[in-house]
C-alpha cells in the first residue's frame, strides 16, 4: 500500500509506502490505543459517575446491579426450592423411620412410649403459601437433625438390646440333642428300670443306636468330660447365668473341657455306658444347680417368639 501525502502550501508531496507487516503493526497500535483510551474513560468517566452519583451514570450501575441482584435471586430462589422439597422428603423418611422403629421396638421387648415422637401428622387444603426463607430452612433442618441424632441413639440401643436377646436366646438349651429322636422316658418320679423302686429321673432320655451324634442345646463352655459311675461317659456344659446342660451314657465325647461349644455342634455318640440298660442319651438341664424339665426348654425353643424362652427361663429360676 502506498500513501501520497500533498502539502498545498508548500506545493510538496511525499510518498509513504506500507507493506503488510507495517499494516498488521499499525492495526495492533491503533487497537492498543483504543483500549487504552477505553480503560481510561471507564476509570475517570463511568466509576468516578458512580461513586460521585452523576444521574445517568448512577442510573446505569442501578439498572446493572438490579439485573445481578435480581439474577442472584432467582439463582438462590430455585436452590432454596429444591432443598425445601429435599427437606420435606427427609421428613416424611422419618415418619417412616418412626414407624419402623415403634415395629422394632416390640421385638426388642421395649415400650412404644420410649422412642420420641416426631412432629404429629398435619394436612389440609393449600389455601396460600409463601416462599421459604433461609432462616425458616435452617430452624426446620436443625430440627431435622436433632430428630436424627435422637433415632440414631434410639437405633444403638434397640440394636443392643436385640443383640442381648439374640445371645441369651443361642445360651438357653432349646437345640435337640438328639435330631429327629423323640423323647422317652421323661423327667420326674418313675420306676427305676434297674432297682425297681420309685426314684426322681433327672432327665430326659432320648432312644438312639450306638453311635448316633449328640448335639450341644446351646452354646457355652464344656466344664466337665470324664467318664462317671453313673453317667458313663459324660459331658456338661456351661452356658452362663448358672445354667448347665449333662449329656450321659455316651459311647465317646469329641470335646474336652475348655473347649467352647455352639448351639447344635456335635459333641459326644450316643453309647450304653455308666448305669445304663441301651444305647440312648440321658440329657439334664440345671438352673442353679437345680435340676428342671429339659422338655420346657425344647418345648419353648419351637416357637417363633421369645416368650415362652423367658417364661421357662424365669420358671427355672424361680421369679
Amino acid at each position: 500500500m502506498q500513501l501520497i501525502i500533498t502539502d498545498a502550501r508548500l506545493a510538496r508531496s511525499r510518498a509513504i509506502h506500507l507493506s503488510g507487516t507495517r499494516l498488521l503493526l499499525a492495526g495492533l497500535a491503533l487497537s492498543l490505543c483504543l483500549v487504552l483510551v477505553a480503560a481510561t474513560l471507564y476509570h475517570w468517566v463511568f466509576l468516578k459517575g458512580a461513586r460521585a452519583g452523576w444521574p445517568i451514570i448512577g442510573s446505569l450501575v442501578r439498572l446493572v446491579v438490579q439485573d445481578e441482584f435480581a439474577e442472584r435471586d432467582r439463582f438462590m430462589r430455585a436452590n432454596l426450592d429444591a432443598m425445601a422439597r429435599r427437606v420435606g422428603e427427609m421428613q416424611a423418611r422419618m415418619v417412616q423411620l418412626e414407624s419402623l422403629g415403634e415395629r422394632v421396638l416390640g421385638l426388642a421387648g421395649m415400650a412404644p412410649a420410649d422412642i420420641p415422637k416426631a412432629a404429629a401428622g398435619r394436612g389440609g387444603a393449600l389455601v396460600g403459601a409463601h416462599d421459604l426463607s433461609i432462616e425458616q430452612l435452617q430452624a426446620t433442618l436443625d430440627d431435622l437433625e436433632h430428630l436424627t441424632n435422637q433415632r440414631v441413639d434410639l437405633m444403638t440401643v434397640l440394636e443392643s438390646r436385640l443383640f442381648d436377646q439374640h445371645i441369651r436366646k443361642k445360651m438357653i438349651p432349646t437345640h435337640e440333642p438328639v435330631a429327629g429322636r423323640p423323647a422317652g422316658s421323661g423327667f420326674g418320679w418313675r420306676l427305676d428300670p434297674i432297682s425297681g423302686q420309685s426314684a426322681l429321673h433327672s432327665g430326659l432320655d432320648f432312644q438312639a443306636d450306638t453311635g448316633t451324634p449328640i448335639l450341644a442345646a446351646a452354646g457355652g463352655v464344656v466344664v466337665v468330660q470324664e467318664f462317671h459311675p453313673a453317667y458313663g461317659n459324660m459331658v456338661e456344659i456351661d452356658h452362663g447365668n448358672q445354667v448347665l446342660t449333662r449329656y450321659a451314657h455316651a459311647s465317646r465325647t469329641l470335646v474336652k473341657r475348655g473347649d467352647i461349644v455352639r448351639s447344635g455342634q456335635k459333641i459326644a455318640e450316643v453309647g450304653t455306658t455308666g448305669r445304663s440298660t441301651g444305647p440312648h442319651l440321658h440329657f439334664e438341664v440345671l438352673v442353679q444347680g437345680v435340676f428342671q424339665d429339659p422338655q420346657k426348654f425344647l418345648s419353648a425353643g419351637g416357637t417363633d417368639t421369645a416368650a415362652p424362652l423367658e417364661h421357662a427361663w424365669s420358671a427355672a429360676r424361680g421369679r
